[in-house]
Parts: C-alpha cells; sequence; structure tokens
C-alpha cells in the first residue's frame, strides 16, 4: 500500500505519466468491439425480463430435496411453458424456490400447486398474480426515470463546466448502459425492478467518478492558452494521472461488497432481488472506471482540439518544442567543432597561425592587465633547429596612448 501511495504522489506531481488520452484509438477499438457484441447479444438473445414487467404468476414454496432440473419437468408436465425456476436459497434441508409462469388460468393454477404438493412435497406454498398492465406500467416508469437522468445530468453539467464536458460524459454513461445490458442479454439473468433499481445507481457512480476527472482537468487548463507549455490534450492527460490512484481506490472499496453480495451471497443464497442488484452493480461499476479513464476525457479532448484556438496553441507548443530540440542540438555540434579545431595543436604538428602569436597587439587602457589570457602558445625555438616549435607564454599586450614612450627599437645610440 505504501508502494502504491508513492505511486498516486508521483502521478499527482507528473513524475510518471502515462498517456491515455494519446492512445485513445486503442481504447475506442476496444469498447466499440465490447459495445458491438453487447448489441448483438441484444438483438439476437434479447433480455428475459422478470414477471413484473410482462406479467403472470409466482410460486415460492419450500423443497429441501428437489433439483432445478425437478421442478422444472414438474411444472412442464402440468402442460405450461415458459416457466423460469430460481432458486432463492441454498441451504442443505431447506432449499427454496420460485416458479415464474405467464398468465395463468383458475385451473392451470389449482393444477400447478397440485402437482408440486404431490411430486416434490412442496410446503409453504405461496402464489402471487402480476397483470400485464402493472408490469407495463413498470416499465414506462423505468424509461421515464432514465430519461429524466440523462437529461438532468447533461443540464448540470453544462451548467457547471461546459457542454462539451456534459456531451463527453453523456457518450460515457450511453457506454456503460449498453454495456451492463448486453451482460444481461449475454448471461440471461433476468430483468427485474433491482435490475433497474441498480442501473440508475451505476450511473450516478460513473457520472460521480466522471466529474472529478472534469474538475481537475477544468484546473490544469485555466490559463493554458496563454502560454505554449502544453496542449489541451496534454494537460488533459496529466489531470487524469493526477487523479488516477483516487479512482481506482475508490472503485475498489465500492466492488468489494458488491462482490461479496454477488458471488458468496449469489452462491449461499441463490438467486433472488438481492443478486439482480449486485449484478448490475458489479458490471456497471466495473464499466463506470473503464469509461471515465479512458473514454470521458478522450472525446472531451477531442471535441476541445478542434475548437481553433487549441489548435492555435498545439502548433506553438510544437514550435516551441522544435526550437527546444534544435537549442539541444546546437551545444552538441558546438562542442564537437571546438575539439576537431583544437586537436592539430596537440598532435605534435605545426601551426599555421603559430607566428600570430609574435605579433603586437595594441589593447585599450580599459583592459587591465589582469585580464590577459594565461593561455599556451607556440613561439620560434632556438636556432639550429628550423621548424621546430616550442610552448611558450603568450606575449603580454602592449599598451598605447598618446602619453606612452615608445622603446626605440635597434642599437642605442652613442653620445
Amino acid at each position: 500500500m505504501s508502494r502504491l501511495g508513492q505511486l498516486g504522489g508521483r502521478l499527482y506531481r507528473g513524475e510518471v505519466s502515462y498517456d491515455f488520452v494519446g492512445r485513445k484509438r486503442r481504447w475506442y477499438a476496444i469498447s466499440g468491439a465490447i459495445l458491438l457484441i453487447s448489441v448483438v447479444a441484444l438483438f439476437t438473445r434479447g433480455l428475459d425480463f422478470s414477471v413484473d414487467f410482462k406479467g403472470g404468476a409466482v410460486f415460492q414454496f419450500t423443497a429441501s430435496s428437489a433439483t432445478q432440473t425437478q421442478v422444472q419437468n414438474t411444472v412442464s408436465q402440468t402442460g405450461v411453458n415458459g416457466a423460469v425456476v430460481q432458486q432463492l436459497t441454498g441451504k442443505l434441508g431447506n432449499r427454496s424456490w420460485e416458479v415464474q409462469t405467464p398468465a395463468l388460468t383458475s385451473n392451470q393454477t389449482y393444477t400447478v400447486e397440485n402437482a408440486l404438493n404431490s411430486k416434490l412435497d412442496a410446503k409453504n406454498m405461496s402464489t402471487s398474480f402480476v397483470g400485464a398492465s402493472w408490469g407495463g406500467q413498470i416499465t414506462t416508469k423505468a424509461i421515464q426515470a432514465l430519461i429524466t437522468f440523462l437529461i438532468v445530468i447533461v443540464l448540470y453539467l453544462s451548467i457547471a463546466f461546459e457542454w462539451k464536458m456534459a456531451v463527453a460524459a453523456f457518450v460515457a454513461l450511453i457506454h456503460d448502459l449498453v454495456i451492463a445490458t448486453g451482460v444481461y442479454a449475454l448471461t440471461g439473468f433476468q430483468v427485474s425492478p433491482a435490475t433497474v433499481i441498480g442501473l440508475l445507481t451505476i450511473l450516478g457512480y460513473s457520472l460521480y467518478d466522471t466529474v472529478v476527472v472534469f474538475d481537475k482537468v477544468r484546473e490544469n487548463t485555466a490559463g493554458l492558452l496563454g502560454g505554449a507549455r502544453s496542449t489541451y490534450s496534454e494537460a488533459a492527460n496529466l489531470a487524469l494521472n493526477q487523479t488516477l490512484v483516487r479512482s481506482i481506490n475508490t472503485s475498489i472499496i465500492a466492488l468489494l461488497p458488491v462482490a461479496a453480495i454477488l458471488f458468496v451471497g449469489g452462491g449461499l443464497l441463490g438467486a433472488g432481488e438481492l443478486k439482480d442488484l449486485a449484478l448490475v452493480l458489479f458490471v456497471g461499476m466495473l464499466s463506470g472506471t473503464y469509461s471515465s479513464i479512458f473514454i470521458a476525457t478522450p472525446v472531451l479532448a477531442d471535441l476541445k482540439e478542434r475548437e481553433p484556438q487549441y489548435q492555435a496553441l498545439a502548433k506553438r507548443v510544437s514550435v516551441r518544442a522544435a526550437g527546444g530540440r534544435a537549442a539541444k542540438r546546437a551545444p552538441a555540434k558546438a562542442s564537437a567543432g571546438g575539439r576537431a579545431a583544437t586537436a592539430p595543436l596537440t598532435d605534435g604538428r605545426a601551426d599555421d597561425g603559430a607566428d600570430d602569436a609574435d605579433q603586437d597587439t595594441d589593447y585599450d587602457d580599459a583592459v587591465p592587465p589582469s585580464d590577459a589570457l594565461t593561455t599556451t602558445s607556440r613561439v620560434p625555438a632556438a636556432r639550429g633547429t628550423p621548424g621546430a616549435t616550442r610552448p611558450g607564454p603568450r606575449q603580454q599586450p602592449r599598451r598605447s596612448g598618446g602619453s606612452a614612450r615608445h622603446r626605440p627599437t635597434g642599437k642605442k645610440k652613442r653620445r
């Protein structure tokens, strides 16, 4: 955990960064494949709605020694087709069952009850009926609640942030909705009122994670157009890295109890409203975390980079980066040229400009003698060794001026 905390600090400070926004094509491809599978499953397999939506009869009873296959065969032998059998509790010696059937007449209901009692020794039998009109009302209310939720969310984000952030969040929400319903179509789980409640819950959870990231994006992009340090995509990617550990920690903490309900509780207690709720929460939280990181922010960066001011900013950043690379290459070239120029002086060969060191050079009086360079030059060698050179001190500069007295050259004149 300490390493995870250190990683979070390094991500927040920008010392470590993963280019989520720059790899957006990869995430779009992955999401596109998942969405395609979900849509195909919805059109081919469809959703298995519970009796609350389509109406029918519900039989609940206890049969300790019965199996799901025995219950299914017993109901089918009465001439009732399309029955759905679920085991509500899995405790040994106290197994509870629920059988959902289409709408039945009074005689059909009596026949099913007698068959379950005689063949499976069913106890604590209870029968309830749900009309098709009531199931239709539930469906209508669920759709209305979903549409209202999406409209309110878009309006809120448009006012609190901006409309492009609202569009990106809306895309992420639709992404989560399609994936969650696609999982139900693939697994064959029933869609019950608890599923609708869980679906609205995961939309709020996914939106919370997205809003946290967008708030950090807004903070990082404030005043971005006034300089040329980073593009909008780079600033958004930094915000995503800064909130990454927080999103992961929040998701893990939320998924632990949901996973316990889904896998442990479902295995011990069997199917039921609690398991339906846990399944949609588990799938929705996973897809919501994924969409807030890999979908919402890249979509927002795509929308913002289309604006002219951010396109101009990207050009300025590119020009500055190119100038920085050129400045880094210039010292390397200069140092290489300096080494090439000084090489002939150190290999023992004669220098063409060796005699230049013997020439007198006049300096202004403002230059003190202490500023003279103490470098090594070449002076002619002693007589008898023509062409040879030997190191010697550089000749000191001679001052010139109106009041300076010049020493005459040649021999002194005798008086």
